[in-house]
């Protein structure tokens, strides 16, 4: 391992040990609370875990990166895959992964969300020093943004090089229950219904694009009989009961097992009891401590 990576390693494991952040964890398949490294255990035996966060939870992010460092510490075939990067971002991010580009050189061409430095570079870090793929896995956020004013059939113009952007296999029914969430989700802020239609689709956009950017991630690493995992980092909404990105993945890699761990801040964490349809959200709940960024 290079001298660098073992220093990154080092402040990385320190961070982690002096500020883990308060939480509590259910498994749904035994509707119990259980704890945090036979979670772990499960999750290092999986083909895909996808991690569904709250973005603007402290907390949150600090849990992510133990659970990808205690991950880490079980497997060392891991992909990372991340909805914070989009597709056209890949070469820059390549290029830093591999030493070849200063960060700061790299996050100039890559459009990193605004809290990047205190919520996600801590995993890129842990990648770099892992020597672990990163997947930019989101479609560019302006052809979401062109979905949601004038649906899916703006991409019929799309030219061979932004096609490449987004996924070829696109499945956006209106007549599920995910889209149902997504109305309600929306709210009074849905306007007409076909904005609403118009804005699921650019959600189901963002849910095929990164599907598909996992499914191509993993089939590339299994690549030699290998069986890697990938871990995928997304907004709850994406993953949370098995739905969005999760079912679109399971639609791509049949046969494969895809966990989904759903990060829940709260008040109280204590006074927690999900029920029957509660439980349903992920195969484990993380409870932690509300707290905005």
């Amino acid at each position: 391992m290079k001298p660098t990576a073992v220093l990154i390693l080092a402040c990385l494991a320190s961070v982690v040990a002096q500020d883990l952040a308060p939480h509590r964890v259910f498994d749904a398949t035994r509707a119990a609370f259980g704890e945090f490294d036979p979670m772990i255990d499960d999750l290092a035996s999986a083909d895909v875990v996808f991690v569904g966060e709250q973005h603007d939870s402290a907390n949150t992010h600090r849990l992510e990166l133990a659970l990808l460092q205690a991950i880490g510490r079980r497997r060392g075939d891991v992909v990372l895959s991340l909805e914070m990067f989009e597709r056209d971002v890949q070469e820059p991010l390549d290029h830093f992964l591999m030493g070849h580009a200063a960060e700061d050189e790299f996050l100039k061409d890559a459009r990193p969300w605004p809290r990047y430095r205190t919520d996600y570079k801590p995993l890129v870090d842990l990648a770099v020093a892992k020597e672990w793929p990163v997947v930019a896995a989101n479609v560019p956020r302006s052809i979401a943004s062109e979905v949601s004013k004038g649906g899916l059939d703006v991409l019929q113009a799309k030219s061979a090089a932004d096609r490449r952007l987004f996924a070829g296999d696109l499945q956006c029914p209106t007549d599920d229950v995910y889209f149902k969430r997504f109305g309600e989700a929306m709210g009074d802020h849905s306007g007409t219904a076909g904005t609403t239609t118009h804005f699921y689709y650019a959600q189901c956009l963002k849910d095929e694009t990164m599907a598909e950017s996992i499914a191509q991630a993993y089939t590339i690493a299994a690549m030699g009989g290998k069986r890697p995992l990938v871990v995928h980092i997304n907004g709850a909404f994406h993953s949370d009961f098995g739905q969005g990105t999760a079912a679109r993945a399971r639609r791509r890699l049949p046969g494969k097992r895809v966990v989904v761990v759903s990060m829940l801040p709260v008040e109280q964490m204590d006074v927690q009891a999900p029920d029957a349809a509660e439980r349903r959200r992920g195969d484990f709940l993380i409870y932690t401590v509300a707290g905005k960024n």
